[in-house]
Formats: structure tokens, sequence, C-alpha cells
């Protein structure tokens, strides 16, 4: 295992569309494994998306202080409510927003063996899958940002 550089705002790649993983072999369980050990490295990381590391993969991970959760092409299956929730991003330092997020999500993907689950999440965890998905497809909070905060 080891730490990635995490990709900051103005790097291309957090702008580009990652592609669906076709195999799960050595490397893409390595590209996991130093995901979560970036994102525990990060006091404020609750969740990591390839892109961020510079992998235009469609590959998460999250942590929301129940365990370890691998996302292997994730999709949102369903959505549900508006809750208005605050946000930041490890690849944008230091900026802080207000925007609007499903309340509940249902998300589709595979684990790290291959196996296929849905994961439903309500309040923080819909607001951090939908935070993750949407770096998959290039899309960052500010672009959905109400108001920005200062922290």
């Amino acid at each position: 295992m080891a730490l990635r550089k995490i990709v900051l705002i103005g790097d291309d790649i957090l702008r580009k569309k990652s592609k669906k993983v076709e195999q799960i072999d050595a490397r893409l369980i390595e590209l996991l494994k130093d995901m979560a050990e970036t994102m525990y490295d990060n006091e404020n990381g609750a969740g990591l998306a390839a892109p961020q590391v510079g992998v235009l993969r469609r590959v998460v991970v999250i942590d929301m202080g129940d365990g370890l959760i691998n996302l292997i092409n994730p999709e949102i299956i369903e959505a549900q409510g508006i809750q208005e929730v605050t946000e930041g991003c490890l690849s944008i330092p230091g900026k802080w927003g207000k925007l609007r997020r499903p309340a509940m999500v249902k998300v589709r993907a595979l684990n790290e063996k291959g196996n296929q689950f849905i994961i439903k999440g309500e309040g923080e965890l819909a607001k951090c899958l939908c935070h993750e998905i949407d770096h998959l497809n290039g899309i960052l909070f500010i672009d959905k940002v109400t108001e920005f905060i200062e922290m």
C-alpha cells in the first residue's frame, strides 16, 4: 500500500469521465488499498474517488465511521427527497459550500471480490455517495454550490 498524491482543482483529470472497470485484478485491488490509505491519511476525508488520485476508473472508497466501503462501477439507481448540505473536497482544499443533494440514494456497485451489492444511504452517507459518484463523471461540488461559506 502507498499514499497517493491528491489531484487538486485545475488539473484536467478532475473534469473527465472515468472509465468503467472491466476486470478486477491485482492492480485494481492495489488501487483500492492505496485510495483507502490516502483517504485515512487526510483527516477531513470520508470518501475518495479514483480521479482524485489521477486514475480515470469508476472506483470509490468511503468510510463514514462504520468501516470501509469499496465501490466499483457505482451507479445511483434511486434517489428521494432533498437535503441542504455543506460540503468540502480533498481536491479543493479550503473551499466549502452549501448545496442540495438527495436525502436518500440507493447505489448499485461491485465490491472488491466482484460481487454486486446495493447500498442505501441517507443523510451524510447519501451526500458522500453522490459527491464521490459525481467525481467519476467529472463533476465537482463547486458546480452545484448555492452559497460558498467560510469554515
